[in-house]
């Protein structure tokens, strides 16, 4: 079978000769005893073992991926390490025990928690198979493994800086972050040229999803020029699949809008027009939750409020909040979000700020030019100052852009504009 169209519940039901390896000294007689124990066991079995010596299995998987080369063998206990970290991603944790500490030679070099060491030689195999071409099942679990593996360490103060900058120390936090910078660069890779036609896309996302929560991820996401990547993604989604991938693919503009250099590549992206899009025509709670947040915390940086507004936000807030959502807090999220919007509507409808575009010559189709009750409470703020906008007003409309009077002035009652 093609190794492409691989699944995880395929490579499970092989039968390894683990006897074999255990005569030829690849495994111990203790590995093949656990390996009898799990192997072909029911989940909650595997679950119970898994709870009990949990550090143990995690010792001889990494063992074996470390001392034996054979595909289908790699490929079945990358299935093993999947199956266990799907049904409880926490289980991440065991490759950080203390008592892996000593499974490595560069335990001297390291001077501090002792758990990086196991943890720095396994990423640095699953970094090799990453790499091995023509075999796609092995590069997919790969990459899944090691993202939610990193991203499970215990973390510590001195392993990152904050705002996404990574630590210039020697020590085995600078070894986590190279890790982590080859992974984002794979992950790059697989967006840009992706190796698999359906599945590539999908699974570099969905890394990413996990992954972004690192600071120096983000840093080194936005160094490869990663976001630019992510946009096409943003479209309405109708099948299983694709709406995962969509919401995934939210999840990670979410994370990056916390991260400045991020937000400034975002504000001059097509990224806001198309979350607008999604968000009116999605029906998943998830996928309007995620692009819900990302819209309060862009709402107050730069021209993301005037944009916002600009796209009509409001309305479509107004009309989601008419929508029976079970998740309180997307309820509450909608209100600050309206809210928000309302303040930024009223920033930007002030007549003072339409006087200074007037008489600067710098007048644009900003909301107020199109708020009916901008018009409404401020016609009569023309006649200030002895009419000082108002032959600024017509000169700008009549001579400068007398195209833009279209816009501007109108002589029926059914839209805004001044009335002369």
């Amino acid at each position: 079978m093609d190794h492409a169209e691989l699944t995880t519940e395929q490579v499970l039901k092989r039968d390894i000769p683990w006897e074999t390896y255990m005569m030829t000294k690849l495994i111990t007689g203790s590995d093949l005893q656990l390996l009898r124990r799990y192997d072909n066991k029911a989940e909650s079995y595997r679950a119970q073992l898994l709870d009990d010596d949990g550090v143990a299995y995690i010792r001889v998987f990494v063992n074996i991926l470390r001392d034996i080369f054979k595909e289908e063998t790699v490929e079945y206990i990358l299935a093993l390490i999947d199956e266990m970290l799907t049904a409880n991603p926490k289980r991440a944790r065991l490759f950080h025990d203390k008592s892996l500490a000593n499974e490595d030679t560069y335990e001297p070099f390291l001077r501090y928690c002792h758990t990086f060491v196991f943890l720095k030689a396994f990423t640095n195999y699953i970094l090799t198979l990453l790499l091995w071409k023509g075999n796609w099942f092995i590069q997919e679990k790969s990459c899944k493994i090691l993202a939610l593996v990193v991203s499970g360490r215990p973390k510590t103060h001195e392993s990152i800086l904050a705002n996404g900058g990574a630590s210039n120390s020697k020590s085995k936090v600078t070894t986590i972050d190279d890790v982590l910078k080859g992974l984002v660069e794979w992950l790059c890779a697989q967006l840009k040229k992706p190796s698999h036609p359906s599945r590539a896309a999908p699974s570099a996302v969905s890394c990413l999803a996990v992954l972004l929560k690192e600071p120096v991820v983000r840093s080194s996401f936005v160094q490869a020029d990663g976001v630019k990547l992510l946009i096409p993604l943003i479209s309405p989604a109708s099948t299983q699949q694709s709406i995962q991938l969509l919401y995934e693919t939210c999840l990670c503009i979410w994370l990056l809008s916390y991260y400045e250099p991020a937000i400034e590549y975002l504000a001059t992206s097509r990224t806001l027009p198309r979350l607008v899009d999604v968000v009116r025509s999605s029906t998943k709670e998830k996928v309007v939750r995620v692009i819900v947040l990302t819209f309060r915390n862009l709402l107050s940086k730069g021209a993301f409020g005037a944009q916002m507004v600009d796209l009509g936000l409001l309305q479509t807030v107004q009309s989601l909040k008419t929508q029976a959502w079970s998740d309180e807090d997307l309820l509450e999220a909608l209100n600050l979000l309206e809210e928000g919007l309302k303040v930024n509507i009223k920033k930007l409808s002030s007549f003072e700020k339409y006087k200074q575009e007037v008489l600067l010559g710098h007048l644009d189709w900003s909301p107020m030019h199109k708020d009916t009750i901008f018009w409404r409470e401020n016609i009569n703020s023309f006649e200030e100052n002895d009419f000082q906008v108002l032959p600024l007003f017509f000169f700008f409309h009549l001579i400068s852009r007398p195209s833009y009077v279209v816009h501007e002035i109108y002589t029926d009652n059914k839209r805004p504009g001044p009335r002369f």
